[in-house]
């Protein structure tokens, strides 16, 4: 009598290639999202909820881009997971076949690693940040579908490792996205710079939470040449659209510094911002923050140094500016 072979999963025959394929496509949305956040352009979203997500301090680790990060686990993650079907020579059976063994772990692990990672950054989406970012939702739904085929994609012949591995590993993943972000969600953490730090680009940056509605505290001093041209771009008519929640808005007030920033035409575009005139900015279309317009033209997006804005308006005075932006 001829004796079936069992016939094997179609999941299990297709599943390094799904993961393959989803860790791409994780890989695409955030190197897209990487380039936007360096470029300091506005991300292609229905809603406002993505600039306000790429703007916010949750959207850096360290100074690096999360979704660059992202990224980087996304690629990793293909990489495990389509490697071992590039071998296809039968003398390297055995190779093949620890590589699929050694990935599978590690297609497990990132997964779970992700996925926990992915699950703490819903909740600052929905209780920190307030917004709703498709991209940060398709990454969400990205990590899930890894772990949930990782999981079914083969047969484990071990379930008591596989559950210690998602347990250690999900514990460190916890462990470590809550180190990293301490400091952000500290309500205590110490706002602006510290004194001694003028012509540093590190002074300008915002630390701690924006006080809701409001932003974060301009701290630093003004000095003769901000204030005069403060004073030369408000008798220019020169305004300036941003939002309380944007890190970048507070970057450029704080190139001013607190009284030369007192004189600037400032229109606040948040509606739940402090007087917010958010129709105003509605009709101006104002698609990114922050957002000049000088001499009746909008310029790019993104913090300008005040000698660009010097240039802009044609201003003459003194430009002997104290503060610096990061790289420029």
């Amino acid at each position: 009598m001829r004796s079936r072979r069992r016939s094997t999963p179609w999941i299990h025959r297709w599943s390094r290639v799904l993961i393959g394929a989803i860790a791409l496509l994780g890989a695409l949305v955030t190197a897209y999202l990487t380039v936007v956040k360096l470029s300091g352009n506005t991300a292609a979203c229905p809603t406002d909820g993505c600039e306000k997500v790429l703007s916010s301090p949750y959207a850096e680790v360290f100074g690096i881009p999360l979704t660059l990060l992202g990224c980087v686990a996304y690629i990793s993650m293909a990489v495990f997971a389509l490697a071992p079907l590039a071998v296809k020579s039968d003398d390297k059976k055995d190779l093949r076949s620890k590589l699929e063994n050694w990935t599978w772990l590690l297609l497990f692990a990132g997964a779970t690693a992700m996925t926990v990672f992915s699950g703490y950054l819903m909740y600052l989406l929905a209780f920190k940040i307030k917004a709703l970012c498709i991209y940060c939702l398709a990454s969400a739904l990205f990590s899930v579908s890894l772990f949930v085929l990782t999981l079914i994609g083969r047969t484990w012949e071990d379930a008591g490792q596989l559950f210690f591995t998602a347990i250690v590993v999900g514990m460190v993943a916890l462990i470590g996205t809550l180190g990293v972000y301490a400091s952000t969600n500290d309500p205590n953490a110490p706002i602006g710079s510290t004194p001694g730090q003028e012509n540093s680009s590190a002074s300008i940056e915002p630390v701690g939470s924006p006080a809701p509605g409001a932003g974060w505290q301009i701290t630093l001093p003004s000095g003769p040449a901000e204030i005069a041209l403060a004073g030369h771009l408000k008798q220019a008519g020169a305004t300036m659209y941003g939002a309380w929640w944007c890190p970048h808005c507070h970057e450029q007030k704080q190139l001013f510094g607190k009284q030369a920033f007192s004189e600037i035409n400032y229109i606040e575009c948040a509606p739940d911002g402090k007087n917010a005139q958010s129709d105003v900015c509605a009709k101006a279309d104002i698609k990114g923050f922050p957002t000049w317009e000088i001499n009746g033209k909008k310029v790019e997006s993104g913090v300008k140094t005040l000698e660009e804005l010097a240039d802009l308006s044609g201003y003459k005075g003194p430009r002997n500016f104290k503060y610096s932006f990061p790289g420029r």
